[in-house]
């Protein structure tokens, strides 16, 4: 059936060719633009698939998950769709060519979650203007590998130094930013904008220069796909088996080795720790199990689902130890972490927790995080 499938695509664009030209072909190719953003915040993608039967595109911005675009082919075999208007946000999306998920071979801009990939678009707007590369100094963004005893192998993290650190002698603060479930290290980094955001927000002195550590939050894994052979799409046991383990490790080998090799302030009041959804429960973990670590902690779409006399003790060991924010945020429609930040919250107001909840609208989405994270920051430190 592939072989055949494979024939009639070949014989599909031979009769193209015939009919158009071997020029007309490249030059129709080379011509498209791909995903195109007009000024009232609509957004045209093509692609040219003379070849193909059926088209359809899945945008981040479509929040019924079994809703789908349906492109239209001209006589060309160039397939479009108009979207919108869609608010200013960064989106990723896929083509379906056939019933085959792609990326947009039009557009450079492409996103790895976990095993998945996606190409990306930015719809600018005031709400999205933290996401992008502006003209402002510019932190460094390093791959670094470290040896974890703990877990008993090298691994590697992302680290964020902020505009001025090479140069200078002025030793940071640093915020640990953990990653959810399906994702690894570079997560914060392609999904999560991170260093466009901090670039921005410390350029228009909304938040202290600081560094941020983002680890591979799957104990099991070295690093993500690609760079390590033992980056194999990770299975329910891989989780079960090391639950506990890099909460561990992030207090035993993450944190020395950040402490020994950069220029940081090595005190509970220069760290903080954030997550989002297993990133978050990665975070109470850490915070529960070594309540004096962190002055600041911040558990993004996750919460607290077993609360029992333990998790209120280590709960308030952590307000014991003086923690100056504990923030908590989720979305409204997030089916999954709702009501456990609720119950978290509940618990953080009954100990008089100096602590934040921020409710937002949408589910468990980057959209969400991404905010959350430029609001957490410039509070971080001060």
């Amino acid at each position: 059936m592939k072989k055949s499938g494979s024939i009639l695509r070949l014989a599909l664009l031979l009769v193209f060719v015939t009919q158009f030209g071997l020029e007309s072909y490249c030059q129709q190719r080379a011509r498209v633009i791909s995903p195109e953003v007009s000024d009232d915040k609509r957004i045209t993608f093509r692609i040219f698939a003379p070849e193909a039967k059926s088209v359809k595109l899945y945008g981040e911005w479509i929040t019924d998950l079994t809703k789908v675009e349906i492109l239209q082919r001209n006589d060309t075999g160039l397939f479009q769709v108009t979207v919108g208007p869609v608010a200013p946000e960064i989106y990723g999306y896929n083509f379906i060519l056939d019933g085959v998920t792609i990326i947009d071979p039009s557009n450079p801009l492409v996103r790895r979650d976990g095993q998945r990939n996606a190409s990306l678009v930015l719809v600018p707007g005031k709400e999205s203007a933290l996401y992008g590369a502006e003209k402002v100094p510019h932190g460094d963004l390093t791959k670094v590998w470290y040896d974890s005893p703990t877990l008993g192998m090298e691994r590697r993290m992302y680290i964020y130094t902020p505009p001025g650190y090479e140069k200078g002698d002025t030793s940071y603060p640093v915020l640990y930013l953990l990653h959810g479930g399906g994702g690894d290290e570079d997560a914060w980094t392609t999904m999560g904008r991170a260093p466009y955001i901090l670039d921005n927000i410390i350029a228009q002195g909304l938040a202290k220069p600081m560094l941020v550590v983002m680890p591979n939050g799957n104990a099991f894994q070295a690093a993500g796909p690609g760079d390590a052979p033992a980056a194999a799409a990770p299975r329910p046991a891989d989780f079960a088996s090391s639950r506990g383990k890099f909460e561990e490790s992030l207090a035993k080998d993450i944190i020395p080795y950040v402490e020994k090799n950069y220029r940081v302030i090595k005190n509970k009041d220069a760290r903080a720790i954030a997550g989002l959804s297993m990133g978050g429960g990665h975070t109470t973990t850490t915070t529960n199990n070594n309540p004096a670590l962190f002055s600041y902690i911040g558990v993004f779409s996750a919460g607290a689902r077993n609360v029992d006399d333990d998790f209120r003790a280590k709960l308030k060991a952590i307000k014991d130890n003086k923690v100056k924010l504990y923030y908590v945020a989720c979305g409204v429609d997030d089916k999954l972490a709702w009501q456990g930040s609720q119950t978290l919250v509940a618990e953080l107001k009954k100990l008089d927790m100096p602590y934040k909840f921020r409710e937002s609208g949408g589910g468990h989405t980057w959209a969400n995080w991404r905010i959350y994270l430029s609001e957490l920051a410039p509070v971080l430190f001060k």
